[in-house]
């Protein structure tokens, strides 16, 4: 699969599951905007990464779930790397709780980020992608947002909605040539697993066929291949990432 010539926008793409994204859409050889939300150092040691592959590459600081912003954002990815045919919603934030203990800063937090920032991201994109009359969306959902998790009904919300509107937005940007999928990752290690304590982990694993967590070079090859040719007759679809957690 190649992506030679194509400008790629990924969201969260500083860290885990983005951080993957990033590489596996350069190493494909696209030209890389990484948005990040505050930590500078570690979206430049990403940079650096793709620059040393060859491709170009800018970082875009900036909050998904602010409108105005990322409106902002996709516009100077246009103007710097001039056009963009990948767009990889995956910035994403957690407020675990109980429903009866959840705070409403901490629901309104996670839907704003996790699923209006979706939205903002999409809408912004998708303008260029429609004169172009080509492009490429993967929303990065989860699991959780198809079965359900305790403490996590924010989260899950946020993730089904999420189904909900790459299908909607699929349907819509058909025919202009847009595809619209989305990834659905299971138990994937990251550093917010990595803190977990090992039993948790353990009983976790063990309710998943493979056994095993995933890695988050697992979710980045299942975006590489819908952002590719390869995928050009997928629409409107989520593709999980589960080691067979949803059978």
């Amino acid at each position: 699969m190649t992506l030679d010539g194509k400008v790629a926008f990924v969201t969260g793409g500083s860290r885990g599951i983005g951080k993957a994204i990033v590489l596996a859409l350069a190493n494909a050889g696209a030209d890389i905007a990484i948005n990040y939300a505050g930590n500078l150092t570690a979206a430049e040691e990403v940079a650096e990464q793709v620059t040393a592959m060859g491709r170009k590459v800018i970082l875009v600081q900036g909050d998904v779930a602010n409108t105005t912003t990322a409106t902002e954002m996709i516009e100077k990815v246009v103007t710097e790397l001039g056009k963009i045919d990948i767009l990889v919603n995956n910035a994403g934030i957690t407020r675990d709780g109980l429903l009866v203990r959840m705070k409403e800063e901490d629901w309104d937090a996670v839907l704003t980020t996790n699923l209006k920032g979706v939205f903002n991201c999409t809408k912004a994109a998708a303008k260029h992608m429609m004169k172009q009359k080509a492009g490429k969306i993967v929303n990065i959902s989860s699991v959780v947002g198809i079965m359900g998790n305790a403490s996590q009904a924010n989260y899950a919300a946020a993730k089904a909605g999420c189904i909900g509107f790459t299908k909607s937005v699929a349907k819509e940007l058909a025919s202009r040539g847009i595809n619209v999928n989305a990834v659905a990752p299971g138990f994937i290690a990251t550093d917010m697993t990595k803190v977990l304590p090992e039993k948790v982990v353990e009983k976790m694993a063990a309710g998943i066929p493979l056994k095993h967590a995933g890695e988050p070079k697992d979710v980045a090859n299942a975006v590489l291949f819908l952002v590719s040719e390869e995928a050009a007759y997928i629409t409107g679809q989520t593709l999980n990432v589960d080691g067979g957690m949803l059978m």
